[in-house]
């Protein structure tokens, strides 16, 4: 599993985090058959990401085996194991933005954050995702930051654009 630059995943899990709000959420749903998904769901809005502290409080709850909670956390791409940055990049790789060039639109990005495809960077700014398509295939290659959508890239476009967001 990749971790952020610069943290490590044992920082990552043993960081301090006030519990006060998981054990709100996991009371909500006491006694809920299926509540897994919305608990994950809920912890994941208040915390940003799910923590391996949070995830062995949730299956305690639960009465589930940290296996079976750690299996819908991989299985589902909404769930997130570490710290997102504060902009999410998404580069396309469907058909049409792979035909025309979002291979060297992401590692211009990459190139230009430091970071390969599924990390954050250090200072938390951006975390840059490869994704199977974002639905915009007549404005390829596109990229989508946070909400914001941006097509008919070229690296030199794609690099300007991140520069928008602060990252030089």
């Amino acid at each position: 599993m990749k971790t952020c630059e610069g943290i490590s995943k044992k920082e990552i899990n043993q960081k301090e985090l006030d519990l006060t709000q998981l054990h709100k959420i996991l009371e909500k749903h006491r006694d809920h058959a299926g509540a897994l998904i919305p608990v994950l769901q809920e912890v994941q809005k208040e915390y940003g990401y799910l923590a391996q502290n949070i995830l062995e409080t949730i299956a305690e709850n639960l009465g589930l085996p940290l296996s079976q909670v750690y299996g819908v956390v991989t299985f589902y791409s909404q769930f997130r194991l570490q710290p997102q940055g504060k902009n999410t990049i998404r580069v396309c790789h469907g058909t049409a933005c792979h035909v025309s060039g979002a291979q060297e639109i992401t590692a211009a990005v990459e190139e230009q954050l430091g970071i390969a495809s599924g990390e954050t960077t250090k200072d938390r700014k951006f975390t840059l995702d490869t994704v199977a398509c974002l639905g915009c295939c007549s404005l390829a290659p596109v990229m989508m930051i946070n909400e914001g959508t941006h097509g008919r890239l070229s690296t030199s476009k794609a690099r300007k654009v991140i520069r928008k967001y602060g990252k030089d």
